[in-house]
């Protein structure tokens, strides 16, 4: 009977999921009741400059934060495995992962504030990556912790540089890491919504901003529509970085 709590645990996740899913095909005006097969709210979807707009700006924000998340992390991460035993450099890099969203965003809006930064979608792709940092720094770190340090040293022995043992020997074995923290964090700056509320922008919006204005009036078949498409894209996403990572560690 061990089957049984994973069973209702899956249940309870993924069946609310299947239910929006297929309520987005509902041909009625209702987000609860069945009218009807058809494709009406993917069209109403489509025209809706607004969410375009928004998804957009998420899209945006997502990207360049994974990027400088990405960068930065994996920096870090290697700084702290191979050059620093630094106690307090290892919490500070943690911080902004075990922080409340609550009081990382207020001290971002205090720092935006401070040196007089204006808010728009650029303050929001930077608080992204501030937080997102972490995420990658602790993937890549245990990699790196599970790395034969030996490979690196047989390159410098060889007469290799640090910056070409870090390209030619750690980076590509640390690879499948860093695509992984690059997922998690364009996931969590894509579906994040109190840092970026507190550091948008009066005019900017993202995707998590809004839903938010939306679903505060009701929630209509068209938020389901939506939330169809962002499940689809996820499951790509994630289909196509496992096979990135598993062509990675074949190499």
């Amino acid at each position: 009977m061990l089957w049984l709590p994973l069973l209702l645990c899956g249940a309870f996740l993924y069946v609310p999921i299947l239910v929006i899913v297929g309520m987005s095909f509902n041909d009625g005006g209702s987000a609860y009741s069945w009218d009807g097969f058809g494709f009406r709210w993917y069209g109403e979807l489509a025209g809706n400059g607004r969410l375009r707009s928004a998804v957009a700006t998420s899209l945006v924000v997502a990207a360049g934060a994974t990027l400088l998340a990405t960068v930065l992390g994996t920096l870090l991460a290697v700084g702290l495995a191979r050059h620093t035993r630094s106690r307090l450099l290892e919490a500070s890099a943690m911080a902004p992962a075990i922080l409340p969203d609550l009081l990382l965003a207020i001290g971002l809006l205090a720092f935006f504030h401070a040196a007089s930064i204006s808010k728009s979608a650029s303050t929001i792709l930077l608080a992204h990556a501030a937080f997102g940092t972490a995420f990658v720094v602790a993937v890549v770190r245990a990699r790196l912790a599970g790395m034969d340090v030996a490979q690196e040293e047989a390159s410098r022995d060889l007469g290799a540089g640090a910056v070409a043992t870090f390209l030619r020997v750690t980076l590509p074995s640390i690879a499948p890491a860093v695509v992984a923290g690059a997922l998690l964090v364009f996931t969590l700056s894509l579906d994040e919504f109190v840092i970026a509320y507190f550091t948008a922008g009066p005019t900017t919006q993202t995707l998590p901003i809004a839903v938010y204005s939306m679903v505060r009036v009701g929630v209509t078949p068209e938020i389901n529509a939506l939330a169809t498409v962002l499940v689809v894209v996820s499951v790509a996403v994630v289909v196509v970085a496992a096979r990135a990572v598993r062509r990675t560690e074949k190499a």
